[in-house]
């Protein structure tokens, strides 16, 4: 019994064998190695030279992708800020979140970027990893330091602003970065205090009560009148134009000391003029006792000679 074949029908075999090989082109190519030991410079000039533009290509698209983002994350920055600027009052507290902004939209788009130009996902996680892994390695120390400027703007002990005293040092807080407390002193000085002992020492803020008191010791001789010095240092306190009347001013004898007695002298203020009443008070309180001829002792010894 004898089979014709469909017209048009080919072999299994036939059509396998005519199939084209889909080995992969790195498997087809050969090494450079190999090529030099055969000869074969012009194909490894070809190579070399399609590697480099492709290479040269990528880089192109990775700086050209890396501007336009940058531009990109600048507008968003922005626009971000002037919400902040309107819904979050505190500065420190405005700084600290675009600072996580920026860095959250930049590691976004170095990833974009690496995945436009081609590298795989699993090559990307190990790169993330590995990146990681050195950084944790190498700011270890400073991991502190970001958890203690994340418990600060939750437990919020200070402002923008607020002139406050901590480590040591004394100023304006400016900002609250990842890492650091920038403060400015009097002096205008620029102090950067990092984030982990800020969080956990002790902090003074002189700025968050509306008004202070000022605490005054007057020192005078012995065999001085204890009424009349109380008294002018009422007057003078009672006089000044920035001296609450509510809580009123005190003046009483404190202390006895070896060569004086103390007075103390103690007002409030607004915490903005602290510092006009305190001196304004230490010059009219001198000014005033010298002229009523109350000496103020100043240390001093006496020294007998003894006889040959």
């Amino acid at each position: 019994m004898s089979f014709n074949m469909p017209t048009g029908f080919v072999p299994v075999q036939a059509e396998i064998a005519s199939a084209p090989s889909t080995t992969p082109l790195t498997e087809q190519s050969h090494t450079a190695a190999e090529l030099i030991q055969s000869g074969q410079f012009e194909e490894l000039l070809d190579q070399f030279l399609t590697g480099s533009i492709d290479f040269l290509g990528k880089v192109l698209i990775a700086l050209l992708i890396f501007f336009i983002g940058k531009w990109i994350i600048k507008r968003i920055a922005k626009t971000v800020n002037r919400v902040f600027e309107r819904r979050v009052v505190d500065i420190a507290l405005r700084s600290f979140l675009m600072n996580i902004l920026n860095i959250a939209l930049f590691a976004t788009l170095i990833i974009l970027i690496i995945n436009i130009v081609g590298s795989k996902a699993v090559s990307l996680v190990a790169l993330i990893g590995s990146i990681g892994l050195a950084l944790g390695l190498a700011v270890k120390d400073n991991l502190a330091n970001f958890a203690g400027g994340v418990m600060l703007l939750f437990n919020k002990p200070f402002r923008g602003g607020d002139y406050i005293e901590a480590q040591g040092v004394a100023g304006t807080v400016q900002s609250v970065g990842i890492l650091y407390t920038t403060l400015t002193t009097f002096d205008n000085k620029t102090v950067h205090i990092p984030n982990g002992p800020l969080s956990t020492g002790n902090i003074v803020n002189y700025s968050t009560q509306a008004t202070r008191r000022v605490d005054m010791t007057i020192n005078v001789d012995y065999g001085s009148d204890v009424e009349l010095v109380k008294r002018l240092l009422l007057d003078i306190a009672e006089k000044h134009p920035q001296v609450l009347k509510d809580p009123a001013p005190v003046s009483r004898m404190v202390k006895m000391n070896d060569s004086s007695i103390d007075f103390m002298l103690r007002v409030w203020t607004l915490s903005g003029d602290f510092w006009p009443v305190t001196f304004d008070l230490n010059e009219q309180a001198y000014e005033v006792l010298v002229a009523q001829g109350l000496n103020i002792p100043f240390p001093q010894m006496t020294v007998h000679m003894a006889k040959d």
